[in-house]
């Protein structure tokens, strides 16, 4: 029974612990919706777009900066096919992810005039980081661009509102995210943007026709992420 207890004890000891928001590592967990596997080929996919050039802007982020590629396709053709914009945007990802791909690559030999920087929701929802935790996470993640893209603008997003409803703890945590979220900002590499009211109705909810799963964006969701960065976006490509 001893041996047991001892044994079991060294097995918890040795249980790798989860790295922290700010320290890059490749995805470990198998999601139903995705295998470490297809991230894997993903972000080969994504190296092997960073190798053809040609990159002016970069959106960077998780599966709400991937559906660029899938709901939103049609206004990224319409709305960034044009300014030779590439998406790096996996899946489940929280900052280490990114960070992980960022020292893999992603942006290395790249001269992006702008990086569109998407990330943490996965952070706050996933894996169930701190809002301090996530914000270092995401300052990481600003560090490591302006390091592999030191030319580059940075257009550092809110994280978008989740949940249907505007009381949740969740609500509250990212508005806690984002509130840390907006003190990197200085206007000269970085600028911040919250454009998470454009999602919402008057009272506070998310339409389903904007976010079906209160996630994740429509078509229209995207059209209005489009038209809530076109200002800003445009000025930083200037």
């Amino acid at each position: 029974m001893q041996t047991l207890l001892l044994a079991g004890l060294v097995a918890v000891a040795q249980a790798p612990a989860k790295p922290a928001a700010w320290e890059p590592a490749p995805r470990a967990k198998e999601y139903p919706w995705m295998s470490t596997a297809t991230w894997k080929k993903m972000h080969d996919g994504h190296l092997a777009r960073t190798e053809q050039g040609g990159v002016d802007v970069a959106f960077l982020g998780d599966s709400i900066t991937e559906g660029w590629g899938g709901s939103g396709k049609a206004v990224w053709q319409k709305r960034y096919a044009g300014l030779n914009a590439a998406n790096y945007g996996i899946g489940g990802d929280t900052t280490r992810e990114v960070l992980y791909r960022l020292d893999r690559g992603i942006l290395d030999g790249l001269k992006p005039k702008a990086v569109v920087l998407l990330i943490g929701t996965n952070n706050v929802g996933l894996e169930g980081d701190t809002p301090a935790d996530a914000a270092k996470g995401v300052e990481a993640v600003v560090g490591s661009v302006r390091k592999k893209a030191p030319d580059a603008k940075i257009l550092l997003l809110a994280i978008f509102p989740r949940d249907k409803k505007p009381d949740t703890a969740m609500r509250k945590k990212v508005a806690e995210t984002n509130e840390k979220l907006a003190k990197l900002c200085d206007n000269k590499a970085v600028f911040y943007l919250d454009i998470g009211r454009q999602f919402l109705a008057d009272d506070g909810t998310l339409p389903p026709d904007v976010m079906p799963d209160a996630l994740h964006l429509s078509e229209k969701g995207y059209g209005i992420w489009a038209d809530a960065i076109d200002e800003t976006l445009q000025k930083l490509l200037k």
